[in-house]
């Protein structure tokens, strides 16, 4: 808990709401109410371990701000999630009111300790230490079974390291999903290519067909999968333009769907920004998306 001022209004509520919705609550001292809802709050904050953050705003001291929310009575609490209010209630509650009000928009325990993990196996990525990473987001989604994208980044980086059988393992519990979500449906694809590869011949079988019928898309195709599952990204993709610049809709358009699939796979995680910029794209995913975009739109 920490009381709020126009002057640390800016750092305290709405820089930290980009992280951790924040509980603004606005009261006074002489509030009979204010006095018995302040505790309750006090306490679900340390139950809730850092799951949200609680701030005091006495709104006779700081009428700015009061006048700001459109405070009319007190206590009012109002919550804070990236940037913005997102709901709020007047009037003491009970402990049970407060927390179901704020189940409705705080991670669980399990989602907030899921999130934890992902973000200490980026670091780990970032120092060069993929074994830490993995056993981060093995945790991450061992801990929250529904959180789709820690589970892509574990299977992504178990595929990364060769590491096949465990990743389809991983992946099995997610599978029905590939056809509606787009990182799931990469994922997939990759797995398809590696059992491609292994059950084909060697890939001079592709180049000498092509050699001899540079529209052999399906000679094309195939090379691009054997790519994918070499993790020869840009070759792979360079593969499936010479498909789309011959015939854009070659076999239910698949060069382009695999091309995008392979753009999901190659795709960094998002660099942490400061509120109101944009992340920079990787140069290579901005490079052959413009390359697939020229192509498609030509």
């Amino acid at each position: 808990m920490i009381d709020v001022t126009v002057e640390n209004f800016e750092t305290e509520v709405i820089a930290a709401s980009m992280q951790t919705p924040v509980l603004l609550d606005f009261w006074a001292p002489w509030c009979g109410p204010c006095k018995t809802l302040g505790p309750v709050l006090e306490k679900v904050e340390t139950e809730y371990a850092g799951r949200f953050k609680l701030v005091k705003i006495d709104s006779d001291q700081q009428q700015e701000l009061a006048g700001a929310f459109g405070i009319r009575s007190i206590p009012t609490c109002i919550l804070m999630k990236n940037g913005q209010p997102v709901d709020g209630f007047m009037g003491a509650q009970t402990e049970a009111q407060v927390k179901a009000f704020l189940d409705k928009h705080v991670p669980s325990a399990e989602e907030a300790e899921a999130e934890e993990d992902v973000a200490e196996a980026e670091d780990a990525l970032a120092d060069q230490d993929p074994e830490s990473a993995l056993e981060k987001y093995q945790h991450a989604v061992a801990t929250d079974p529904s959180n789709d994208d820690a589970r892509y980044d574990y299977v992504r980086l178990l595929l990364q390291l060769g590491r096949e059988d465990d990743a389809k393992v991983a992946f099995a519990p997610v599978i029905a999903k590939a056809d509606t979500s787009r990182k799931l449906s990469a994922l997939k694809a990759w797995m398809d290519a590696l059992d491609f590869s292994t059950q084909s011949g060697p890939i001079s079988e592709q180049d000498a067909s092509i050699a001899a019928n540079k529209r052999d898309f399906d000679a094309r195709f195939a090379r691009a999968r054997k790519l994918i599952a070499e993790q020869k990204w840009t070759d792979a993709m360079d593969e499936l333009l010479e498909i789309l610049m011959r015939d854009k809709v070659w076999n239910e358009e698949a060069a382009r769907k695999l091309y995008v699939n392979v753009l999901e796979l190659i795709e960094p995680p998002k660099v942490k920004v400061a509120d109101g910029q944009i992340p920079p794209e990787d140069p290579t995913v901005a490079t052959y998306r413009r390359r697939l975009s020229s192509v498609v739109l030509s």
